[in-house]
């Protein structure tokens, strides 16, 4: 059962990574500092969005319009947090009562 917690622990940080990763090279790319033409480029952020943008999206048709501003990658970060901390919480609370 501590496996469990532990991949689905590394799983969440895996994806926050993920999230910072898009949201860094979505800001590079609206800056040029990064080029779509290159075939790498293209293919590292093809993938970031693809990962990122189902659990983006829905965050997105619920905030406000902030301009040029996009927040809905730092909420979905602290969503993610706190989502570990759950998950911590969940894992001592069975430990705490035996069930694993």
């Amino acid at each position: 059962m501590n496996a469990v917690f532990w991949l689905l622990n590394e799983v969440l940080v895996l994806y926050l990574w993920a999230v910072i990763l898009a949201a860094v090279f979505s800001n590079l790319i609206a800056f040029n500092i990064l080029d779509t033409r290159n075939r790498m480029v293209w293919t590292v952020a093809d993938f970031l969005n693809r990962i990122t943008e189902p659990a983006l999206r829905p965050i997105r048709s619920v905030l406000p319009n902030f301009g040029g501003i996009d927040i809905s990658p730092i909420i979905l970060i602290l969503l993610l947090q706190a989502l570990r901390i759950l998950l911590g919480d969940v894992e001592v609370y069975f430990m705490q009562q035996g069930l694993y």
